[in-house]
């Protein structure tokens, strides 16, 4: 058989391709456009409940609440994030890891206070959980089993509160789907009774269709279901104090109606249940036409959310700048993780700090603060910084999304506009709460400069689907927040046109939307005429020559594959490094790590590769990368997994002494003694051989029946051969066998692409080959021969691993069929190798499947080439 240094991925399906990307597109964009639905459906409903209800009354309660009420919430919060840290804690216990509470209670409280404000989805309460439980020693699969034990366990306890507080406590006939409360009740308890109950009684692991699943112990589903509904008691505790004492029903009554506005909030995956939850308490509490009860409810709901979502939002602002500032003086208190998070955190800190300055501008200043700035203060300055603060806002919703990226650009441009907008809240109103939170976002923000280290523009960024519907949403709320807060005024084209202290705030507010929507406009139309993302061309000569000296100063000899011209070169800035790859389907597949020594550019290049997949709405996926760069592919919120283990001989240890070595002693001795030898060609003698080394590779693909592979692995292309010394083994004046050889400046690693012999040749003449070229290359001083990877060797088998290993490892050890498995790892193996694993690096949330088809389609040459030899 052919010794492929490149491995070919099993698949037994045969995939359609157009339907799947149907699919997953539709999977990808119907969420989010779900959400803009249900947001929108609830503003328009509490358009039409708060109708009679005026945005100064809703201030006045809101403004008017009790310190003790305010202590009260403030004490339930706290209590109810520390329960929360419990979903962390025994999820952790769940599977068998400990870890310092100090540091779970920390990871947890980051995560729940951006996850619960800005929604479960977006931004970083995933990554920060990720990265952290990686960095503590968890593999995938265990990071997965304490996301599904804290997602069960919210679910469980929602659920458990929800049924029994239904089936105990009548609702008022005005409340959404109350007809419906005894179904309701009764198939949500159902949900966690019939949990525990099946935890109580199961003796082996359930078994649905061809999917089992292993129940936890009767204590571990109890202790769920009580957590999550503690948690939810105490997030309703925290509404019940700050409502108006004219609710009437008792905590029962409320509670039912709160946990039936929670559930439909979190069904509808608007962040927050923003505008969901309100519009159901609303209607639950039958305010609709009741001015005396519509303003203190809206009033109370605003509280709510200043004290159970901001104020733990800003904590945990304040709780990481503190760290960050303590890791200054002392280096070894950032840990890996915790740097890590820092961009998506920033991140999401300016999305937050963005909505705030637009909502401010859509809204009208307090009285009593203008009548101040009037003072000394002329008006003409007033307008425009309200009008200014509310471009900055805009502005900051952008770069947030520059700022996950890591871009050099938007960290000093957010700089530059938390400052400017820190100042301008002050002039326009005297807000000195934004100016505050601006300024210790700013604060935060400036010595973090090395965690945004890339120089790419601005305009190269890529925004998802869910990126630019939060941002339209987020503009969405600020125009239904001024349709609200002057209501009252009627409209005139003269409105436009009204400059004045008491009465100019309609005018403002309709002045800085009109100006945070043209900063939408304007970066949007910068983005539709930038320039056209290059065509993708073969390389030429220029592009191999820029390419050789990086191949040749690179530690992998596998970075040769660029030679071959079967696949796109792009290069970082200055040719500093650049990636190899090609495109099947959606999947653009880079063949190994970036190809380059300066760190800096390699990074940099697997972010613009990426972004430049994301625009053309393609898959990037890294094949075949080393342990050693794995962090780069993290970094940019890729996934790992296993395909393999290359084998590589440690040549200053090589030798064919000892009882495991002599069958192989023996083979090359005897074919020495025959008169084979072996001989290095150069390059610059390489082409004058290659019409006789065709009818070897003919003939040798005739008699195995195989076709040419491609991208893992060189063809016989003379262009090629010709670019890379050649091996030949000669039998007096005949060549029987060649292999093209691999080789660096660095003198780190050499190996062979293609291997071709005649059928009939000698008997152990592959053998002969690798024994001479490692000698030859350990003779030149090189340290170590890479034999090619083992396709799926190494991959685990245990219940525990992911499905992913699982199925990988069924394939090794029953796939002879579909490719010589086994087989390959044991004729390598007999060299004594060292074996490295291999990863495949993947996006999170691409149809897997395809995108390993997309890449045996790649390696084959073709689909046909999957199913056939």
């Amino acid at each position: 058989m052919q010794l492929e240094r490149g491995a070919e991925v099993p698949t037994t399906d045969t995939v359609l391709v157009r339907p799947a990307v149907y699919v997953t597109l539709l999977r990808r964009a119907g969420g989010p456009l779900l959400s803009v639905v249900l947001l929108c459906l609830a503003l328009w409903a509490l358009h039409a409940m708060a109708s009679e209800v005026t945005y100064r009354q809703i201030a006045r309660y809101f403004h008017g609440l009790p310190n003790s009420q305010i202590g009260i919430a403030v004490l339930l919060t706290a209590l109810s994030y520390g329960v929360m840290t419990l979903y962390d804690w025994y999820g952790l216990d769940s599977i068998g890891k400990r870890l310092p509470m100090r540091r779970v209670g920390l990871i947890s409280f980051i995560s729940y206070a951006f996850s619960n404000a800005l929604g479960m989805s977006l931004l970083v309460s995933g990554s920060i959980r990720y990265r952290f439980y990686i960095q503590a020693g968890l593999s995938t699969v265990e990071v997965a089993r304490v996301v599904l034990y804290t997602t069960l366990s919210f679910w469980l306890g929602l659920a458990a509160i929800t049924g029994v507080t239904l089936l105990l406590v009548p609702i008022s006939a005005d409340v959404p789907l109350s007809e419906l409360r005894i179904p309701l009740a009764i198939l949500l308890t159902l949900v966690p009774l019939a949990w525990f109950v099946s935890a109580v009684m199961a003796r082996r692991p359930l078994r649905i269709f061809r999917w089992r699943f292993s129940l936890p112990p009767a204590k571990v589903a109890a202790r769920q279901i009580l957590i999550g509904a503690l948690d939810w008691g105490l997030a309703a505790g925290v509404l019940y104090v700050l409502m108006p004492e004219e609710i009437a029903g008792g905590f029962g009554h409320f509670l039912a109606i709160f946990v039936l506005a929670q559930m439909a909030g979190v069904i509808s995956h608007v962040p927050g249940g923003l505008g969901v939850f309100e519009a159901v308490m609303l209607a639950g509490f039958g305010a609709t036409g009741n001015q005396g009860l519509e303003a203190p409810i809206l009033g109370s709901l605003a509280a709510y959310r200043a004290v159970y979502y901001l104020l733990p939002l800003c904590a945990a602002t304040v709780l990481v700048l503190w760290r960050e500032a303590r890791g200054l003086r002392h280096a070894a208190l950032l840990t890996p993780w915790f740097t890590s998070l820092l961009p998506p955190f920033f991140a999401g800190l300016t999305l937050v700090c963005g909505a705030v300055l637009l909502f401010s501008g859509a809204t009208l200043a307090i009285p009593g603060r203008m009548e101040i700035l009037r003072g000394f203060v002329p008006l003409p300055l007033v307008e425009v910084s309200h009008f200014l603060s509310s471009m900055v806002g805009m502005l900051l919703l952008i770069l947030a999304r520059g700022l996950q990226r890591r871009l050099d650009a938007a960290y000093v441009l957010t700089l530059v506009l938390l400052v400017i907008g820190a100042v301008l809240s002050l002039l326009k109103g005297i807000d000195y709460e934004e100016a505050t939170l601006l300024s210790l976002l700013a604060l935060g923000l400036a010595p973090a400069h090395k965690h945004f280290y890339r120089r790419a523009s601005l305009f190269r960024a890529t925004f998802s689907l869910g990126w630019m519907l939060a941002i339209v949403s987020v503009l969405g709320c600020a125009t239904w927040l001024v349709m609200f807060s002057f209501k009252h005024v009627e409209y005139s084209n003269n409105l436009w046109w009204e400059f004045s202290f008491h009465h100019g705030g309609a005018p403002r507010a309709l002045r800085a939307l009109v100006g945070a929507a043209a900063v939408v406009m304007l970066f949007a139309l910068a983005n539709l005429i930038r320039p056209a993302r290059p065509r993708r061309i073969p390389p030429g000569e220029a592009e191999f020559a820029r390419a050789l000296p990086l191949i040749k100063t690179f530690p992998s000899a596998q970075a040769h594959l660029a030679l071959v011209g079967d696949k796109t070169l792009l290069f970082a800035p200055d040719d500093r490094a650049f990636i190899m790859y090609d495109i099947e389907g959606r999947s653009w597949v880079a063949m190994g790590d970036p190809v380059g020594n300066d760190e800096e550019a390699r990074r940099e290049l697997v972010w613009h590769f990426r972004e430049q997949c994301e625009r053309a709405g393609g898959w990037p996926l890294f094949y075949q990368v080393r342990p050693e760069d794995l962090d780069i592919y993290l970094e940019v919120g890729m996934n790992l997994l296993k395909i393999g283990e290359e084998a590589r001989v440690r040549l200053e240890t090589f030798n064919l002494d000892g009882k495991s070595k002599k069958t192989l002693r023996g083979t090359v001795n005897k074919l020495a003694r025959d008169g084979l030898r072996m001989e290095i060609v150069p390059i610059e003698q390489v082409p004058a051989l290659l019409p006789r080394l065709k009818v070897i590779s003919d003939t040798w693909m005739r008699d195995k029946r195989v076709r040419e592979k491609r991208f893992s692995l060189g063809l016989f292309d003379e262009r090629y051969l010709s670019r890379t010394p050649m091996a030949v083994v000669w039998l007096g004046e005949e060549i029987v066998a060649f292999a093209n050889v691999f080789t660096n400046d660095t003198k780190e690693e050499a190996s062979v692409d293609l291997m071709r012999h005649l059928p009939d040749g000698p008997s152990g003449i592959m053998d002969f080959l690798f024994i001479e070229l490692m000698v030859w290359a350990r003779a030149e001083g090189y340290r170590w021969f890479n034999l090619g990877m083992a396709p799926l060797s190494g991959l685990q088998n245990r219940r525990s691993a992911p499905l992913w290993s699982r199925f990988g490892a069924m394939i090794f050890g029953r796939g002879e069929r579909f490719y010589n498995f086994r087989g390959l790892h044991r004729y390598k193996d007999k060299f004594d190798p060292e074996w490295e694993p291999r990863y495949i690096a993947v996006p999170g949330g691409i149809a897997l499947p395809l995108a390993l088809a997309n890449v045996a389609s790649l390696i084959s040459g073709g689909l046909s080439g999957v199913v056939r030899r």
